[in-house]
C-alpha cells in the first residue's frame, strides 16, 4: 500500500495534558475506522456526540466525531477526526485503536503533504501551516496567514506565467525568423523584461523581510571577562535572563533569548568570555562561544571603556565576513557619554548597560542593520528557500537582457526558461521528491 493509498493517524493537538484533545485519521479506511470505533458512519460535516470504542469494543472516551469525505477535506482524502478529552492515555488509546484498525502513525508533516499533492493547497501554502504554528508574534502570524490565504502564491504565479509569455514571445522569433517578424527589434520585449525584474525585486523586498520576521536576526555578545555581556542581555531582555557579578569567568555556557523590536525577532546569544584558560569546563564554554559567534547573523563585540581599544584578536578567524558592531560599554566610569561613532567602515556605540544608557540606540541600530522594515505592506513569511529561487530568477532575467542586447535570442529563451522554472519551483509546479522530503520533514506530527 503506497502513501496515496495508506490511512494515517496522529494526535493533531499538542502533546500533554489539555482539556481537549484531537486524534485525526486520514485515508480510505476512515469510513471502517468509524463504523468500529463509534458504531456508525457520521454524517458528512455534522458533529456527532457519543462514545469512542477502541478495536475491542470497550469505551475509551466520550466526545464529538466530525467526518470530512474526500475530496472535500484538508488533505482531499476522506478524514476522521475524534475530539476527546485531552489526557494522555485517553489519546493513546484512541490512536492504538486505530492503528489496530488498519492506520499506520503519520510522519511529520504528512497531513498537509498529502493535502498539497492532493492538489488541495500549493507548496507555499503547506509550509505556511507550520509557520503559522511557529510564529511568535502577532506580526509574524499575520504574515503567515498572509501565505495561507494564497496572497503570496498568486504573486508568485502571476509573476510565472508573465514570464512564460515572454518566453513565447521570444521563441516566435526563432520559430519564424524567415517571416521577417523582428519581435525583438521593437521595444516592447526591452520593455516586459525590465517590468518582470522590477516585479521580481518588488516580491524579493516583501519575501526578504518574511524571512528576517520568521528566522529572526541572531546576534552574539562576545568580548572579554568582565566586559558586561550578561548585564548587556539583561538590558535588552529588561528581565534577569543571565547571573551578573563582579567575578570575571561567571558565564561559563550559551545562553539564548528571543526579544522583539518593531515586531522583528532577535535571537541574543550570551556568550562566556574570551580569553586563555586551563579550566576545563571554562575551555568548553568558550569553545561554544566561538561556535556561537562564527554561526551568528551579527556579532557585539564589547569592551569595557577604560580599555584604550576593543581586542579584535579574541574574534574567531570567521568574523570577516559578520556585522560587527562594536560596544564601548561602562561609560559611567569614564565620563563620556552616549553616542555613535563610525571609524574604517566600524560602527562603534558608547553605552552603560549598569545605568540602561544607550540600549534604547542599540535596538535601532540592530534593527537598521537588518534591515527590517516594520511597516512594510504585502510581507509574507518567507523561506530562505523562496529567496534563492527569487534570486535566482532575478539572475536568470538579468542574464536574459544581456543576451537581449547582444541578439542573441536563443540564449534569452534559455535564461528566461531557468527564470520560469526558478519562480515555479516557490509553489512547487517544479520540485523534486527530495525537496518535498525536507520540507514536511520539519512541520509536527499531526500537521
Amino acid at each position: 500500500m503506497d502513501s496515496n493509498e495508506s490511512t494515517i493517524c496522529a494526535l493533531a493537538s499538542s502533546i500533554g495534558k489539555g482539556g481537549i484533545g484531537v486524534v485525526r485519521v486520514s485515508g480510505p479506511l476512515s469510513q471502517a475506522i468509524a463504523q468500529k470505533m463509534l458504531g456508525f458512519v457520521p454524517k458528512p460535516r455534522y458533529a456527532h456526540y457519543g462514545s469512542f470504542f477502541d478495536n475491542n469494543h470497550v469505551e475509551v472516551d466520550q466526545g464529538i466525531a466530525l467526518f470530512f469525505p474526500g475530496p472535500n477535506s484538508f488533505t482531499g482524502e476522506d478524514v476522521l477526526e475524534f475530539q476527546g478529552h485531552g489526557g494522555l492515555s485517553v489519546m493513546r488509546s484512541l490512536i492504538e485503536a486505530s492503528i489496530a484498525l488498519g492506520a499506520k502513525p503519520a510522519e511529520p508533516g504528512e497531513f498537509s503533504k498529502r493535502a498539497f499533492l492532493n492538489g488541495k493547497m500549493d507548496l507555499v501554502q503547506a509550509e505556511a501551516v507550520a509557520d503559522i504554528i511557529d510564529a511568535n508574534s502577532e506580526q509574524a502570524s499575520r504574515s503567515a496567514l498572509r501565505s495561507l490565504s494564497g496572497v503570496f502564491s498568486k504573486q508568485v504565479n502571476a509573476l510565472t506565467q508573465s514570464i512564460i509569455n515572454l518566453r513565447i514571445f521570444v521563441e516566435a522569433t526563432i520559430d519564424f525568423s524567415d517571416e521577417e517578424i523582428d519581435f525583438l527589434q521593437s521595444e516592447q520585449v526591452q520593455v516586459k523584461t525590465q517590468a518582470i525584474k522590477a516585479e521580481i525585486q518588488q516580491i524579493l523586498h516583501a519575501a526578504t523581510q518574511g524571512a528576517i520576521l520568521r528566522e529572526g536576526l541572531n546576534v552574539a555578545i562576545a568580548g572579554k571577562p568582565n566586559a558586561g555581556k550578561s548585564s548587556l542581555l539583561n538590558a535588552l531582555t529588561q528581565r534577569s535572563s543571565a547571573i551578573v557579578t563582579d567575578i570575571a569567568g561567571t558565564t561559563r555556557d550559551v545562553l539564548r533569548e528571543t526579544i522583539h523590536i518593531n515586531g522583528m525577532p532577535l535571537n541574543i546569544i550570551d556568550t562566556a568570555g574570551l580569553h586563555e584558560s586551563e579550566d576545563v569546563v571554562e575551555k568548553e564554554g568558550i569553545k561554544r562561544a566561538r561556535d556561537a559567534i562564527a554561526q551568528a547573523d551579527v556579532v557585539l563585540l564589547m569592551y569595557d571603556a577604560q580599555d584604550q581599544s576593543p581586542d579584535f584578536s579574541i574574534l574567531p578567524d570567521a568574523i570577516d565576513a559578520k556585522k560587527l558592531l562594536i560596544i564601548k560599554n561602562k561609560i559611567d566610569l569614564t565620563g563620556e557619554a552616549v553616542e555613535r561613532q563610525v571609524e574604517q567602515n566600524k560602527t562603534q556605540l558608547s553605552i552603560c548597560t549598569k545605568d540602561i544608557q544607550g540600549i534604547d540606540l542599540l535596538r535601532q541600530e540592530l534593527a537598521d542593520m537588518a534591515g527590517f522594515d516594520s511597516g512594510a505592506e504585502g510581507v509574507v513569511l518567507a523561506r530562505k528557500r523562496h529567496i534563492i529561487a527569487l534570486e535566482e530568477s532575478l539572475n536568470a532575467i538579468d542574464n536574459a537582457l544581456i543576451q537581449l542586447d547582444g541578439g542573441a535570442i536563443e540564449l534569452m529563451a534559455e535564461d528566461l526558461r531557468h527564470a520560469g522554472q526558478a519562480m515555479a519551483s516557490i509553489t512547487g509546479e517544479f520540485s523534486s521528491d527530495d525537496l518535498l522530503g525536507e520540507i514536511f520533514s520539519s512541520f509536527c506530527i499531526g500537521k
